[in-house]
């Protein structure tokens, strides 16, 4: 073991692979380890770098093995493939990580923090919370409109036109109304948790100050900005504003061939709900400079006059994601969009 200088590890719930090779990249071991196996494994091996496949748990993991002074280094998954051989299985996939993780272009994953951690499992909770009170409030309505009951979309007004739709209707039999109220009080809880999340997450908003900064930019409120913040770890990582922009897939997809370059729509790639946050945050944006800006930006104006309305939203989250990349790298605060912002 003590030539071991490179180390594949697939990690799973409870069975993980290991295929270490040595300088050279010759395979020098490859064994599976139950869970309570594995951290007894590394503590047993001189310092090496470790590779993993980024996923839920390869934090955890690299936080703990860095402990025992290996260095861990997280590499996308889709990066990973390229080097699998024939079938796929886990012993193989541990192989191909350990080819991927000696490649010096290889792109690796920033480790996160505990706390980072803590501040995405609060954005989970929210989405996961937002998409309940969905599902609860379009059965309620469908249910209703069975008895000739339509409501108005709009969860804001839903506790509000169940009770003066459904209490004195007589078309509704009991059964049906006591159901009905079942489901309201559980609709009253989850906004009532969804409420309590977010007061969460405005409170780790307000205690980080990157966060803080990057809500100046409009279009970029509390969520947005601690999603960032919580997600991006190190920036340093994005070499430029315009790879920061592609990691979120807010770039066009480009097809090029005999030096004729091609490109198509955004290509949507990495983290869809950061991409989702900055799009909403836009249009936003968009809204207000149409019915209340007064000729405040005017590169937007101009932009308005080239591209359809989505497009320029979708062009304005792309500009909010090079100026969080900017703010995030050299430590500033936002102080207005450059004159020379029609290049959007």
């Amino acid at each position: 073991m003590s030539e071991i200088q490179v180390v594949g590890l697939d990690i799973a719930k409870n069975v993980f692979h290991v295929h270490g090779a040595d300088g050279a990249g010759r395979p020098t071991i490859r064994r599976q380890l139950r869970r309570t196996e594995l951290l007894r494994f590394f503590a047993n091996l001189p310092p090496c770098i470790i590779g993993l496949e980024a996923c839920g748990t390869a934090h955890h993991w690299a936080r703990e093995l860095a402990e025992l002074g290996h260095t861990c280094k997280l590499i996308p998954a889709r990066y990973v493939k390229a080097y699998l051989k024939t079938n796929k299985n886990d012993m193989r996939d541990a192989e191909a990580i350990c080819e991927a993780v000696q490649r010096p272009t290889m792109h690796f994953v920033p480790t996160k923090t505990v706390d980072q951690q803590a501040a995405l499992m609060l954005h989970r909770s929210r989405e996961l919370l937002i998409a309940q009170r969905t599902q609860l409030g379009n059965s309620i309505r469908g249910q209703l409109a069975e008895f000739g009951i339509y409501l108005r979309v709009g969860s804001w007004t839903l506790t509000r036109q169940v009770a003066e739709h459904v209490a004195g209707s007589d078309g509704v039999p009991v059964t049906v109304k006591t159901l009905i109220e079942l489901l309201v009080e559980q609709w009253r809880q989850i906004q009532d948790r969804i409420a309590h999340v977010e007061r969460e997450i405005e409170r780790w908003h307000r205690a980080t100050d990157a966060s803080c900064r990057l809500a100046e930019i409009p279009g970029v409120g509390p969520i947005t900005a601690s999603a960032m913040v919580a997600s991006v770890g190190d920036i340093h990582a994005f070499r430029s504003a315009r790879h920061f922009a592609a990691w979120l897939g807010l770039v066009p997809k480009q097809h090029s061939t005999g030096g004729k370059p091609s490109l198509g729509s955004i290509s949507k790639r990495g983290d869809g709900y950061l991409r989702r946050l900055l799009v909403h945050g836009a249009q936003a944006v968009m809204r207000w400079h149409r019915t209340r800006s007064n000729g405040a930006r005017p590169w937007l104006d101009e932009l308005l006059r080239r591209r359809p309305v989505n497009v320029a939203a979708v062009a304005v989250a792309n500009k909010n994601a090079r100026t969080i990349w900017a703010l995030l790298t050299r430590g500033e605060r936002f102080n207005g969009y450059r004159s020379g912002a029609a290049a959007v």
